[in-house]
Protein backbone atom coordinates (compact mmCIF):
# COMPACT_ATOMS: atom_id res chain seq x y z
CA UNK A 1 0.00 0.00 0.00
CA UNK A 2 1.37 3.42 -0.97
CA UNK A 3 1.21 6.28 1.51
CA UNK A 4 1.52 9.89 0.38
CA UNK A 5 1.51 12.08 3.47
CA UNK A 6 1.40 15.84 3.45
CA UNK A 7 0.97 18.64 5.96
CA UNK A 8 -1.22 21.71 5.57
CA UNK A 9 -0.39 24.80 7.63
CA UNK A 10 -2.62 27.82 7.67
CA UNK A 11 -0.86 31.18 7.58
CA UNK A 12 -2.18 34.14 9.53
CA UNK A 13 -3.40 36.88 7.18
CA UNK A 14 -6.09 39.54 7.23
CA UNK A 15 -9.02 39.13 4.82
CA UNK A 16 -7.70 35.94 3.17
CA UNK A 17 -7.12 32.32 4.13
CA UNK A 18 -3.66 31.16 3.12
CA UNK A 19 -2.30 27.64 3.32
CA UNK A 20 1.08 26.01 2.82
CA UNK A 21 1.13 22.38 1.65
CA UNK A 22 4.26 20.42 2.59
CA UNK A 23 5.62 16.96 1.98
CA UNK A 24 6.81 15.48 5.28
CA UNK A 25 9.32 13.06 6.70
CA UNK A 26 8.43 10.05 8.89
CA UNK A 27 8.08 12.38 11.93
CA UNK A 28 5.67 14.80 10.21
CA UNK A 29 8.34 17.47 9.83
CA UNK A 30 7.95 19.59 6.65
CA UNK A 31 10.53 18.80 3.97
CA UNK A 32 9.47 20.36 0.64
CA UNK A 33 6.73 22.87 -0.13
CA UNK A 34 4.26 21.27 -2.53
CA UNK A 35 2.09 24.32 -2.95
CA UNK A 36 0.57 27.49 -1.60
CA UNK A 37 -3.20 28.10 -1.56
CA UNK A 38 -5.16 31.29 -1.09
CA UNK A 39 -8.87 31.92 -0.52
CA UNK A 40 -10.34 35.38 -0.51
CA UNK A 41 -12.96 35.81 2.17
CA UNK A 42 -16.34 37.40 1.56
CA UNK A 43 -16.65 36.12 -2.02
CA UNK A 44 -20.09 35.12 -3.26
CA UNK A 45 -18.77 31.76 -4.48
CA UNK A 46 -16.10 29.94 -2.55
CA UNK A 47 -12.88 29.73 -4.53
CA UNK A 48 -9.33 28.72 -3.64
CA UNK A 49 -6.33 28.91 -5.97
CA UNK A 50 -3.34 26.61 -5.44
CA UNK A 51 0.03 27.86 -6.66
CA UNK A 52 3.51 26.34 -6.84
CA UNK A 53 4.64 28.75 -4.10
CA UNK A 54 3.76 32.02 -2.39
CA UNK A 55 5.01 34.10 -5.34
CA UNK A 56 1.66 33.10 -6.93
CA UNK A 57 3.18 33.03 -10.43
CA UNK A 58 2.10 29.51 -11.46
CA UNK A 59 -1.34 28.00 -10.82
CA UNK A 60 -1.30 24.28 -10.02
CA UNK A 61 -5.06 23.83 -9.60
CA UNK A 62 -8.17 25.53 -8.20
CA UNK A 63 -11.44 24.73 -6.58
CA UNK A 64 -14.63 26.67 -6.99
CA UNK A 65 -18.17 26.21 -5.67
CA UNK A 66 -20.83 25.89 -8.36
CA UNK A 67 -23.41 27.94 -6.52
CA UNK A 68 -23.45 31.16 -4.54
CA UNK A 69 -23.15 30.65 -0.77
CA UNK A 70 -25.02 27.34 -0.86
CA UNK A 71 -24.32 24.86 1.93
CA UNK A 72 -25.22 22.03 -0.45
CA UNK A 73 -23.02 23.29 -3.26
CA UNK A 74 -20.75 21.01 -5.22
CA UNK A 75 -17.14 22.21 -5.31
CA UNK A 76 -15.33 21.53 -8.59
CA UNK A 77 -11.57 21.02 -8.73
CA UNK A 78 -9.71 22.02 -11.92
CA UNK A 79 -6.10 21.63 -13.00
CA UNK A 80 -4.00 24.65 -13.98
CA UNK A 81 -5.36 24.48 -17.55
CA UNK A 82 -8.99 24.48 -16.39
CA UNK A 83 -9.67 20.76 -16.96
CA UNK A 84 -11.86 19.01 -14.36
CA UNK A 85 -10.05 16.78 -11.86
CA UNK A 86 -13.01 15.91 -9.65
CA UNK A 87 -15.46 17.35 -7.15
CA UNK A 88 -16.40 17.26 -3.50
CA UNK A 89 -19.39 18.31 -1.44
CA UNK A 90 -20.81 18.22 2.04
CA UNK A 91 -23.67 15.76 2.55
CA UNK A 92 -25.92 18.22 4.36
CA UNK A 93 -28.49 15.75 5.77
CA UNK A 94 -25.87 13.31 7.06
CA UNK A 95 -23.87 16.24 8.47
CA UNK A 96 -26.51 17.34 10.96
CA UNK A 97 -24.86 15.20 13.66
CA UNK A 98 -21.59 14.08 12.09
CA UNK A 99 -20.00 16.08 9.28
CA UNK A 100 -19.97 14.00 6.12
CA UNK A 101 -18.17 14.82 2.86
CA UNK A 102 -18.27 13.06 -0.50
CA UNK A 103 -15.49 13.03 -3.11
CA UNK A 104 -16.00 12.11 -6.77
CA UNK A 105 -13.27 11.48 -9.33
CA UNK A 106 -14.07 10.09 -12.78
CA UNK A 107 -13.36 6.37 -13.06
CA UNK A 108 -13.11 5.84 -9.29
CA UNK A 109 -15.66 4.84 -6.64
CA UNK A 110 -17.17 7.66 -4.59
CA UNK A 111 -15.28 8.40 -1.36
CA UNK A 112 -17.17 9.18 1.85
CA UNK A 113 -15.54 11.01 4.75
CA UNK A 114 -16.81 11.43 8.29
CA UNK A 115 -15.48 12.64 11.59
CA UNK A 116 -14.03 9.76 13.56
CA UNK A 117 -15.30 11.07 16.92
CA UNK A 118 -19.04 11.59 17.21
CA UNK A 119 -18.43 13.39 20.53
CA UNK A 120 -16.14 16.01 18.96
CA UNK A 121 -18.55 16.31 16.04
CA UNK A 122 -21.42 17.17 18.36
CA UNK A 123 -19.32 19.54 20.50
CA UNK A 124 -18.16 21.38 17.38
CA UNK A 125 -21.74 21.56 16.12
CA UNK A 126 -23.07 23.29 19.22
CA UNK A 127 -20.16 25.52 20.21
CA UNK A 128 -18.21 28.28 18.56
CA UNK A 129 -14.78 27.00 19.55
CA UNK A 130 -12.68 27.05 16.38
CA UNK A 131 -9.75 25.24 17.93
CA UNK A 132 -11.41 21.85 18.57
CA UNK A 133 -9.39 19.21 16.73
CA UNK A 134 -10.98 16.79 14.34
CA UNK A 135 -10.10 13.57 12.63
CA UNK A 136 -11.83 12.81 9.33
CA UNK A 137 -11.57 9.37 7.79
CA UNK A 138 -12.35 9.05 4.09
CA UNK A 139 -13.01 5.62 2.65
CA UNK A 140 -14.70 3.55 -0.01
CA UNK A 141 -16.68 1.05 2.05
CA UNK A 142 -14.18 -0.29 4.57
CA UNK A 143 -11.13 0.61 2.43
CA UNK A 144 -9.36 3.77 3.68
CA UNK A 145 -8.46 6.45 1.14
CA UNK A 146 -7.36 9.41 3.27
CA UNK A 147 -7.32 10.66 6.85
CA UNK A 148 -7.17 14.33 7.85
CA UNK A 149 -6.22 15.13 11.44
CA UNK A 150 -6.50 18.69 12.70
CA UNK A 151 -3.87 19.26 15.39
CA UNK A 152 -4.27 21.35 18.53
CA UNK A 153 -2.72 24.79 18.32
CA UNK A 154 -3.20 28.46 17.59
CA UNK A 155 -2.29 27.97 13.95
CA UNK A 156 -4.42 25.41 12.09
CA UNK A 157 -2.28 22.46 11.06
CA UNK A 158 -3.54 19.33 9.36
CA UNK A 159 -1.77 16.00 8.98
CA UNK A 160 -3.04 14.23 5.87
CA UNK A 161 -2.37 10.56 5.20
CA UNK A 162 -3.32 9.24 1.76
CA UNK A 163 -3.41 5.47 1.36
CA UNK A 164 -5.09 5.12 -2.06
CA UNK A 165 -2.80 6.03 -4.93
CA UNK A 166 -5.53 5.93 -7.58
CA UNK A 167 -7.03 9.22 -6.37
CA UNK A 168 -5.50 12.44 -7.70
CA UNK A 169 -3.43 14.10 -4.97
CA UNK A 170 -4.57 17.54 -6.14
CA UNK A 171 -8.20 16.59 -5.51
CA UNK A 172 -7.31 15.28 -2.04
CA UNK A 173 -5.29 18.41 -1.23
CA UNK A 174 -8.28 20.52 -2.31
CA UNK A 175 -10.55 18.53 0.02
CA UNK A 176 -8.13 18.95 2.93
CA UNK A 177 -7.98 22.73 2.45
CA UNK A 178 -11.72 22.79 1.76
CA UNK A 179 -12.45 21.22 5.14
CA UNK A 180 -10.78 24.17 6.83
CA UNK A 181 -12.27 26.79 4.53
CA UNK A 182 -15.80 25.36 4.27
CA UNK A 183 -16.42 23.05 7.23
CA UNK A 184 -18.34 25.46 9.47
CA UNK A 185 -20.52 26.97 6.75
Amino acid sequence: MTTRNFLIKQRFAAMVNRYEIWSVDAHWQPTTMLGFAQQKRMKMREEVVFYTDDSKNTVLFTFKARNVLDIRSVVDVYDGAGQAIGEFRKDFAASLLNSTWLIDQAGQPQVKGQEKSAVYAIIRRFTDFGFIPYDFVFSVGERPVMEIVRKWGLRDTYQVTVTAEEYDTRLLQAVAVGLDALQNR
